[in-house]
């Protein structure tokens, strides 16, 4: 894990400790009970990054477009510069869907559609880029809005983040931000190691329910089993050292237990090829004192039976 950030530690009604603000109206706001960085007007914050971002990288950024207004909420580049330089490829996305811009190579305009306004427009999305060198893909959820094999994005230790957000009443937010450095796969680090840890199954605070951001990882496993059919492997659910040792333990083995179950039911893979267990914090695989050591410990393993 490079960065990671929820706004747990946050004081609503504060600008974010762990991001850097360079300009705009921007505060951490409750919504729905989970924690996001509401923007009321045009702002510009950095994502400081602990290392150069590397060559083979994911981003996710959880957000909410503006209610109305369509065109691009959010702009992203890899270093601190101008939304219109064209000298590096800069990531867009809004209601209308994800652009890719400049850097010298292919692009992606965005396009109206009115299938994604209606699914965007003000309403809960993810953002996810995936980086392996000049290839660039960009997925909404688990639709892929952008495929670039020549897109120029700069690495840095720092992302730098535009949010066009209008007033109060139509506002802009970014929730949990990830950023991390990507594998090859599933099934090669697996084979490697015996053991590989998943940071793409989600679930909301205190639950076992899968979130719907889930979806590309549930498929990787499931094409996975489907092109090993020896294969059989254990789930494991563990998570940080927040709440009591027994709670911990009870929901990492729901967790793992729902991993399971949406694996069988969805995917048609066999029971039989698949067992759940979970650890609670008893198996961190770092210190519990940052959210990104916190946000390691909360995972999934697959383990090789």
């Amino acid at each position: 894990m490079i960065f990671y950030t929820d706004y747990s530690d946050e004081q609503v009604g504060n600008f974010p400790k762990r991001l850097q603000f360079v300009e705009g109206n921007m505060e951490v706001a409750e919504l729905g009970g989970v924690r996001m960085l509401r923007a009321t007007g045009q702002s510009k914050l950095t994502i400081p990054l602990p290392e150069v971002l590397p060559e083979r990288f994911t981003i996710e950024i959880d957000v909410i477009n503006r209610p109305s207004l369509d065109g691009a909420d959010f702009h992203l580049r890899g270093s601190i510069g101008r939304v219109d330089d064209a000298g590096t490829s800069i990531i867009g996305w809004g209601s209308d869907g994800v652009a890719l811009l400049g850097g010298g190579g292919g692009e992606v305009k965005l396009a109206s559609s009115d299938a994604n306004r209606l699914r965007y427009r003000g309403k809960p999305a993810q953002l996810r880029i995936l980086g392996d060198g000049k290839y660039i893909k960009v997925y909404l959820d688990e639709k892929r809005m952008a495929n670039v094999p020549n897109a120029n994005f700069e690495r840095s230790k720092v992302l730098h983040l535009f949010i066009d957000a209008r007033s109060d009443e139509n506002p802009a937010y970014i929730g949990r931000i990830r950023v991390a450095e990507s594998r090859k796969s599933i099934y090669d680090d697996l084979v490697a190691a015996g053991h590989v840890a998943t940071q793409g199954l989600l679930f909301d605070s205190g639950s076992d329910q899968l979130r719907p951001e889930s979806t590309p990882t549930l498929k990787k496993i499931a094409a996975m089993l489907t092109d090993h059919p020896d294969l059989r492997i254990r789930i494991e659910g563990h998570t940080d050292n927040v709440g009591s040792k027994d709670a911990n333990r009870a929901l990492s083995g729901n967790r793992a237990a729902s991993v399971k179950a949406v694996l069988v039911r969805d995917y048609g893979i066999s029971a039989g090829r698949l067992d759940s267990q979970g650890f609670g914090d008893s198996k961190p695989l770092g210190k519990n004192d940052t959210p990104e050591g916190r946000q390691n410990n909360r995972r999934v393993e697959l383990v090789k039976l």
